[in-house]
C-alpha cells in the first residue's frame, strides 16, 4: 500500500519541493559510476553518509545534512521523491518557500538525532531523505488530517486504488515504522525506522506554531480537517477490458 496522489491542491508553485527533488536525483546520478565498486562506495559512504557512532563522538557532524541527499538505490530514491511530491507542496504553500526549506532540513536533522538516540554505537551508514520527508508527513497530518489521499493497494495479483483520509494512511504508516523499529532492534536490521518515526514526530512538533497561528482546534472546526480550499476531483476512466460472462 502506497500513496499515488492527494486531493489537496497547492495555491503556489512549490519551487523548493521541485528543487529538492532535482537535487536528490542529480546527486544520486552523480555517484552511479562507483555503485559497482565496493571500495570506492565504502569511502563515499564513510565521507558523506551518517554513521551514528561517529556523530556520537563529535565526528563528521556535517553528515546529518549530507546523508539526507543520498540514496541506496533506484527504488529508495523513487519512493522518497513520490512522498515528497505528494505531501510537500501543501506545506510549502502554508509555510512559504524559505520557511519550508528550513522546516525540511530541521526535520531531517531531528530524524538523524532520533536514529542516533536509538542506536548511538551503530556503525551502519544511514542515507536517504526518508527522515526529512517523514517530518513533512507529520506536519501534513497536523494541518490536513482529513485531506483525501489516493492509495494503490496491491494484494498479490489485485491492483486497486482507494481514497482514504490522510489520518488513516499516515497513521498506519507511522504505526508501521514503530512496529518495524522494535522488530528491527530485535533482529539487528539495517533500515532506519527510528529516523522515520522520529522525523514524523519532529515534523508535527515543528508545525505546531503554524497550526496554533491558524487557530488550532478552531482551524480544524472551520475546515473539518479538510484542506481550506476546494479539493481536486479526479475522474477514473472505465477499463477497456471487456466483461466476459459465464455461460449457463
Amino acid at each position: 500500500m502506497f500513496p499515488i496522489r492527494d486531493h489537496n491542491p497547492s495555491g503556489r508553485t512549490p519551487y523548493v519541493v521541485y528543487a529538492l527533488m532535482a537535487l536528490n536525483i542529480v546527486i544520486f546520478l552523480s555517484y552511479q559510476p562507483i555503485m559497482g565498486d565496493d571500495r570506492q562506495l565504502y569511502a563515499f559512504w564513510n565521507t558523506w553518509a551518517m554513521i551514528p557512532d561517529e556523530v556520537t563522538h563529535g565526528i563528521d557532524l556535517h553528515t546529518m545534512i549530507t546523508s539526507m541527499f543520498l540514496h541506496g538505490g533506484w527504488m529508495h530514491l523513487a519512493g522518497n521523491m513520490l512522498f515528497l511530491w505528494i505531501f510537500g507542496d501543501n506545506l510549502e504553500d502554508e509555510m512559504g518557500h524559505v520557511g519550508f526549506l528550513i522546516f525540511y532540513l530541521a526535520s531531517g536533522i531531528g530524524a538523524a538525532l532520533a536514529q542516533i538516540m536509538a542506536d548511538p554505537s551503530s556503525q551502519i551508514p544511514m542515507v536517504g531523505a526518508s527522515g526529512a520527508i517523514a517530518g513533512v508527513m507529520g506536519g501534513y497530518l497536523l494541518l490536513f488530517p482529513k485531506a483525501r489521499v489516493d492509495i494503490l493497494l496491491i494484494l498479490i495479483i489485485i491492483f486497486r486504488i482507494f481514497t482514504v483520509p490522510a489520518w488513516l494512511m499516515l497513521g498506519l504508516w507511522f504505526g508501521l515504522q514503530l512496529f518495524n523499529g522494535i522488530a528491527s532492534d530485535a533482529a539487528g536490521g539495517g533500515v532506519a525506522y527510528w529516523a522515520h518515526a522520529g522525523g514524523f514526530i519532529i515534523g508535527a512538533i515543528l508545525c505546531l506554531p503554524l497550526w496554533l497561528k491558524r487557530g488550532a482546534r478552531a482551524y480544524w472546526s472551520q475546515t473539518a480537517g479538510h484542506p481550506p480550499h476546494p479539493e481536486t476531483k479526479y475522474s477514473y476512466a472505465r477499463t477497456s477490458v471487456p466483461t466476459v460472462r459465464r455461460r449457463k
